[in-house]
């Protein structure tokens, strides 16, 4: 959808942006025609899960009625579409990020999944007692609670990137925890659960740490659908997303690992399809991938996600990340307009979330009040209760946008916030 003159421009032009079009991609979700209490809807819980297009929608039912079929070691016709269609979602993927190889692409459940088969594969194989791992204070649940059960059982410590008030991490800080003990950091390249929106200086972080000679792993569930991506140049050693952030089938995610490491650790899981020969007495582990990928995996989704990288590719990486970026000055300018209303987060580098509290109502009032305006926001601890009581607070309400939000669905929020200060008042 870009311009022809700035096509092959970093930056897309003025009359990009202006011509992005947003109202006509909408068209392309079914979902975002619903009315929810009579009104139509407003959905601002993208951070949560995204919407998927109607592309991803016909793969999938195309998929289950045409292509229906196990993957692998299948001789009959339908195996091997099904094969050829789950490995070129393979290549799709290795694409997207730039990876070496499609060797480096292990196909999870998730985000989630993919930090656990790191902490549990390398890191039982490499940390020891007295060892550290370091994390931010920014992190969701699932990149806290791996390094903490594999910390704990191998008697080794979590360290914490303390952060500001305005949401960013202490860099000062991060370096100063680096040492000798330090065997692996595992950080968030946007603030996870999106509560913040920071977007954290990955390629620092990562420098900091390979001077040291330790692994990195990215966090990219809140980065992947809002920014381009490149591995390569980012020169982590590992990075994990979530399909359905990437407006993708539910229950797929992409755990992407330089090929020397993912070779030299223990598979994460056994049974079919990571294993070369099994006898009584030896089993022989199969090559990347599929040493990480046991039993049936999650074939529909893996097609999904690759249509949905293809929708998006289509729209531009680039002309995304700007349009959001204008997106979300408005809804930050129209909201800190409002009366007793606080914006958590304030970060100079920012993806598109507000989080925010009002005085004297609770966050879950809010988003119940909202909802009955057909505004969908969440509300709570957003899987990241050391954030929340990092700015003492129980719970927030935020609003997190995407690529088919427009102004009216921002003006939307901030009627609808008004209307719960009248409900309060």
């Amino acid at each position: 959808m870009k311009h022809a003159v700035c096509r092959t421009s970093e930056e897309p032009c003025q009359e990009c942006l202006v011509g992005f079009g947003a109202e006509k991609i909408r068209e392309d979700f079914p979902i975002l025609w619903t009315k929810v209490h009579g009104k139509p809807l407003v959905y601002l819980d993208n951070a949560a899960t995204t919407q998927k297009p109607q592309a991803v929608l016909d793969t999938l039912m195309r998929y289950y009625t045409e292509e229906n079929s196990n993957v692998h070691r299948g001789v009959h016709f339908l195996s091997q579409v099904a094969t050829q269609a789950y490995e070129s979602g393979r290549t799709r993927v290795r694409q997207f990020l730039n990876a070496s190889h499609d060797r480096e692409i292990i196909f999870t459940r998730g985000t989630t999944e993919g930090i656990n088969l790191v902490a549990q594969s390398y890191g039982r194989k490499h940390l020891r007692a007295g060892d550290e791992v370091i994390v931010s204070a920014m992190e969701h649940h699932s990149n806290i609670v791996p390094w903490q059960m594999i910390c704990e059982e191998k008697r080794a410590s979590l360290k914490v990137i303390p952060m500001n008030d305005a949401g960013e991490l202490v860099m000062d800080e991060y370096e100063r925890l680096l040492s000798d003990r330090t065997k692996f950091v595992s950080v968030v390249q946007v603030s996870n659960s999106n509560v913040l929106g920071t977007v954290n200086p990955i390629s620092d972080i990562i420098g900091l740490a390979h001077r040291r000679g330790i692994p990195v792993l990215v966090d990219g569930a809140q980065a992947i659908p809002h920014t381009p991506v490149d591995v390569r140049a980012l020169d982590c050693d590992f990075y994990v997303f979530s399909g359905h952030k990437l407006f993708g089938p539910t229950g797929i995610g992409v755990l992407y690992g330089k090929a020397e490491l993912l070779e030299s650790m223990p598979p994460y899981q056994g049974g079919g399809d990571m294993i070369s020969a099994v006898s009584f007495e030896k089993t022989v582990y199969n090559t990347l991938p599929h040493k990480f990928e046991a039993g049936t995996p999650n074939i529909a989704g893996t097609i999904g996600l690759a249509a949905a990288i293809e929708y998006v590719e289509k729209i531009g990486m680039q002309q995304i990340a700007a349009y959001e970026s204008e997106l979300l000055d408005y809804g930050t300018e129209l909201l800190a307009a409002i009366p007793g209303l606080r914006l958590i987060g304030t970060a100079k580098e920012k993806a598109g979330v507000l989080s925010f509290l009002l005085d004297g109502v609770h966050a879950h009032d809010i988003g119940t009040i909202l909802d009955l305006e057909g505004v969908a926001i969440r509300a709570g601890h957003h899987c990241a209760m050391p954030v929340m009581k990092r700015f003492g607070v129980p719970a927030i309400a935020r609003a997190s946008l995407a690529f088919y939000n427009t102004r009216a669905d921002l003006d939307a929020l901030a009627k609808g916030i008004h209307k719960t200060i009248e409900v309060f008042a």
